[in-house]
């Protein structure tokens, strides 16, 4: 009997200054790149219900969240040194030019899309937003038509960045739901879904 042993592959992270610095060498600007843990994440295509529910998503934020705060459509986010995600919509305090210099590090809510890449939104997306202590995390959900609320991060060692949702509530198209740090706010569910 042969007993072939594979040696462990290793895997070279970057980190988010590293990340800048291939953006402006080597990147194309069509390139659709996240840097997530510190590996290059290709982007979910943009299928056309993905397109459209962008839109909405960010259109009902900015009038639910008004002024005072920024509604980033796939915009970069800090999220630490090794993560810099491009999420579908986030939501930070200030005005646009307040990130002049310097890339938002704490959104009050984050967005993914999910159609094609509904499993790593879920996983892999949840797990690093919880581990940045992210307390709101919404999942519109093409696939069944819902919209999935993830709060309440907690340390869990089987997830994939150690962090997880302890509350994850799916609500249906004719729900509301009212963001953490919008309290007035009542977002029809129907409003985010194409």
């Amino acid at each position: 009997m042969v007993v072939t042993v594979i040696p462990a592959v290793e895997i070279r992270r970057f980190t988010r200054v590293e990340y800048q610095q291939l953006i402006e060498t080597i990147f194309q600007p069509d390139e659709r790149l996240e840097l997530i843990d510190g590996l290059l994440i290709l982007r979910e295509p943009q299928y056309t219900p993905h397109a459209t529910a962008i839109q909405l998503v960010q259109r009902t934020l900015q009038r639910a969240f008004g002024d005072g705060w920024s509604v980033r459509s796939q915009l970069p986010i800090a999220l630490d040194d090794m993560s810099e995600p491009e999420p579908d919509a986030a939501v930070v305090p200030g005005d646009p030019r307040d990130y002049r210099d310097a890339h938002p590090e704490r959104p009050v809510l984050i967005v993914e899309v999910a159609l094609s890449r509904l499993a790593f939104d879920r996983r892999q997306k949840a797990s690093l937003y919880a581990r940045a202590g992210i307390a709101d995390y919404w999942v519109v959900n093409l696939v069944d038509r819902v919209l999935e609320v993830c709060r309440e991060p907690i340390a869990a060692p089987a997830a994939p960045y150690g962090f997880r949702y302890r509350a994850v509530t799916r609500f249906r198209p004719t729900a509301t739901v009212i963001p953490l740090a919008a309290p007035s706010a009542a977002i029809l569910v129907a409003d985010l879904l194409p």
